[in-house]
């Protein structure tokens, strides 16, 4: 890969119908096998955030992928190359078996059935859930589920994977395997969530998104361990830094 950034976001705005202006001037890079997290509280624009990662939501401003401004021209291309998994896995699965779910893209592509079934068999191998592909995900944990729906998108073998709240309701167990799995891609990886021990164990870099601005960018272990940065954010320590007395009250 060339020395541009993965991903470049530059003052990117974007108003819903209603008059609800979620990003106000919003800008970052990421560089390639970058892993970044993305916090913030609710209501501080990160989904909407994510949806323009790939062109699901286009707004004002420039979002580039490996230099390729996303527009409606360019969108489709680039959806090949940022995957994005959702917060609730039932919104990616719903075909008759894992098989049919994981096929799903690979099949748009019209690529041919040999290429089809070798896509699918990775990426339910780098999940953990190969053997799985008869079974239907109607009939899966909610853990089983995520990383079904984490399979349906690496089965397009996306450069960049886009994860939003991927711990959300997980166990204990769960919440570790998925951990694990996030942390051995190969890939750029950019995550937004609530849970910030799951930044603390996976993202070298950390975002802070309120009110539709990044207001911090920084490395995470600077981020995560400065209590007065996060309250006046909306956001608590991590557990393993409340634990441990691992932190400071300024930067």
């Amino acid at each position: 890969m060339d020395d541009r950034y993965a991903i470049e976001v530059s003052d990117l705005r974007y108003t819903y119908p209603d008059g609800n202006e979620a990003l106000k001037g919003v800008s970052f890079k990421v560089r390639d096998r970058e892993k970044v997290g993305i916090i913030g509280p609710n209501g501080a624009g990160k989904s909407t955030l994510l949806t323009h990662l790939n062109g699901v939501k286009i707004g004002n401003g420039s979002v580039k992928v490996w230099g390729v401004e996303i527009n409606n021209r360019t969108a489709r291309e680039v959806r090949r190359r940022v995957g994005i998994v959702f917060q609730d896995p039932d919104d990616q699965l719903f075909c008759p078996t894992v098989f049919d779910d994981v096929a799903f893209g690979p099949l748009n592509l019209r690529l041919p059935s040999d290429e089809v079934r070798r896509r699918v068999a990775h990426a339910l191998s780098e999940v953990g859930m190969s053997g799985y592909d008869k079974r239907s995900a109607f009939h899966l944990s909610l853990g089983e589920k995520k990383r079904i729906s984490i399979a349906t998108v690496l089965s397009m073998e996306p450069e960049i994977l886009v994860l939003d709240e991927p711990t959300s309701e997980l166990d204990p167990r769960g919440r570790r395997n998925l951990i694990a799995l996030v942390r051995q891609l190969d890939k750029t990886v950019i995550v937004a969530t609530h849970d910030l021990d799951l930044v603390f164990d996976l993202c070298q870099r950390c975002l802070i998104l309120n009110d539709g601005k990044i207001v911090y960018d920084g490395e995470t272990r600077s981020v995560l361990t400065n209590a007065e940065l996060l309250q006046s954010n909306g956001l608590e320590l991590p557990l393993s830094m409340q634990r441990t007395g691992q932190h400071s009250a300024r930067s």
